[in-house]
């Protein structure tokens, strides 16, 4: 990526700061050894902008101010005790050591998203009880891989059930939880939030 300028934290403890990452000219890394705690880190970004790598966040906030779409490299992050807010979809976090080399340091307990807005979300190698997901129109599927052949036995409105909840087993083996949104899933399966609800509300293993 020509032309951006790079800006990196590495290597150092930073406490109750506010970094504001929000030029679209740098190329943020939050890599080696770097600790932040209680920080508030502002984003507004593309997910090309931001590098991640053996980075530790400790009961930071994240504010998402620009919608932050597929960005796996939170599984080389560890997060404890942290929240989001704002808009996140395609994003993968916690421990997914089979991802790629450094990813054995990713974790995520504690934390907290129920201000963000999360689509097609992954949360893996972690204990979902310890999360705080979005409310609906927001839904979270617990343990998708060994819930899916109960969620298939359901009526699912459009082609929800025939698609999505089909993909639900072939997720990577360590996928504890995934968060979908309501109003983008109806729109890509031709039916309406109401009616996924409607099932939704029928199983244990959906949050919502």
């Amino acid at each position: 990526m020509t032309g951006l300028r790079n800006v990196i934290f590495r290597d150092r403890e930073i406490k109750n700061e506010r970094l504001e990452l929000t030029d679209k000219g740098a190329l943020y890394f939050l890599s080696s050894n770097l600790t932040l705690k209680d920080c508030t880190i502002v984003l507004k970004v593309s997910a090309r902008n931001l590098i991640i790598k053996d980075a530790r966040f400790i009961g930071c906030t994240f504010e998402v101010k620009q919608e932050l779409k597929n960005h796996q490299q939170w599984v080389y992050a560890s997060l404890k005790g942290c929240r989001f807010k704002g808009s996140l979809s395609g994003c993968d976090f916690g421990h997914w050591p089979e991802y790629s080399t450094g990813a054995e340091n990713g974790a995520i307990e504690d934390c907290d998203f129920s201000e963000a807005r999360l689509d097609g979300c992954r949360f893996m190698g972690c204990e979902p009880r310890t999360l705080r997901f979005p409310k609906w129109p927001c839904f979270t599927i617990l343990n998708p891989i060994q819930n899916a052949s109960e969620l298939r036995r359901a009526t699912w409105p459009g082609s929800f059930g025939e698609v999505t909840v089909q993909e639900l087993d072939r997720q990577p083996a360590p996928t504890a939880a995934v968060t979908l949104f309501a109003p983008a899933m109806a729109r890509r399966h031709e039916t309406t939030p109401d009616a996924l609800r409607a099932v939704i509300e029928q199983f244990d293993c959906i949050v919502y």
